[in-house]
């Protein structure tokens, strides 16, 4: 059973993690009410996620393809005023240049998508149940008065390299002198997970921005991130759902296996060793020459060693996560730990 989820999508991740009520509501509070709680996570509905669209005019059609990351709908008044709101997330985990171009047709797909919606009962069949539309309203498929939901879209940058990109469409454009003040701009929402201000108020919400701060910070050694994760996982008890999220959004794949019966700073740890860079790194050199499986194994056993002597494990303990983990005898993993240990000593 175990083996048909242990390959989880990054993407996916991240996405499920913020369709919970309460992170998405309390992320949103911070960003839009300095953390007031202006929405409650009973207010919000799914919307799906789906925006394409078709483009037309009397000569012309284009589909345009849009699938957003997360979209709820807010349901009460007291928040913003208005009966509904829509309320957009969008995850990077690397900068995108072009970002305002295309939050701009997210939110155009999400009020095209209302356009049309509306627009049914202007069709020719339904005229005379309209009774007092005029000819204006009629050809715009909408009256005077129709007013659509307003859609407010957040960008969350999961990078480790300050967003040095645009944040509005006048970022994108060369506007001759003078005539920027007759170009329209769009402005992007963006949130820099690596560093924030946000009022959270929610524990899983400030734990995950918190480990985001401490291992997108690139001014440390790998060292020392890990160990200032697994600390911080192990003072604050961090969910192993909130773990997860963090490599999800930073762009690592997940093995649930591995880490599926640890808890706090042993999920991290654990995290850790299912993606060392250098254990992988070393196991495709080394595969070149003694035969891509083997080296793969010998660099994953590394890396397991390393991490667990780096975190004060016990050789028993090392020598059984080996076993465990790479499904391998005692004697074989008795060498391995004998070959990485003293290397790493």
């Amino acid at each position: 059973m175990a083996k048909n989820i242990q390959k989880l999508k990054p993407d996916t991740v991240v996405k499920n993690y913020w369709r919970d009520n309460c992170h998405f509501a309390d992320f949103f509070n911070a960003v839009l009410f300095g953390g007031e709680e202006a929405i409650r996570a009973d207010e919000l509905e799914d919307v799906d996620t789906e925006g394409s669209t078709v483009f037309e005019n009397k000569k012309y059609a284009e589909s345009i393809q849009a699938s957003r990351d997360n979209i709820k709908v807010c349901k009460r008044s007291a928040a913003f005023g208005v009966e509904f709101v829509l309320l957009g997330m969008e995850g990077q985990g690397h900068i995108h240049y072009g970002m305002p171009l295309r939050n701009m047709g997210y939110d155009y797909t999400a009020y095209k998508k209302q356009y049309d919606s509306n627009a049914v009962k202007y069709h020719a069949q339904n005229r005379k149940q309209l009774g007092d539309v005029d000819e204006d309203e009629y050809l715009s498929r909408m009256k005077r008065t129709d007013r659509f939901m307003p859609v407010i879209t957040v960008t969350v940058y999961y990078g480790d390299k300050p967003w040095d990109g645009a944040t509005s469409l006048h970022g994108l454009l060369n506007i001759p002198q003078g005539l920027e003040k007759y170009v329209n701009d769009y402005k992007m929402l963006l949130i820099e997970a690596r560093e924030n201000r946000l009022e959270l108020h929610n524990m899983e919400n400030k734990d995950l921005f918190n480990l985001f701060g401490i291992i997108l910070d690139k001014d440390k050694s790998l060292k020392e991130t890990r160990e200032e994760a697994v600390r911080y996982c192990d003072e604050h008890d961090v969910s192993r759902t909130v773990i997860m999220t963090v490599a999800g959004a930073t762009g690592n794949h997940i093995d649930y296996e591995a880490i599926g019966q640890e808890k706090g700073g042993r999920v991290m740890c654990a995290l850790f060793e299912s993606i060392a860079k250098e254990g992988r790194a070393e196991g495709r050199a080394e595969g070149r020459e003694e035969g891509r499986a083997e080296g793969e194994l010998r660099g994953e056993a590394k890396g397991i060693v390393e991490t667990g002597i780096e975190f004060g494990a016990s050789e028993h303990d090392i020598i059984k996560r080996l076993q465990n983990k790479l499904n391998l005898s005692l004697q074989t993993a008795q060498e391995y730990f004998q070959l990485f240990g003293k290397q790493t000593v």
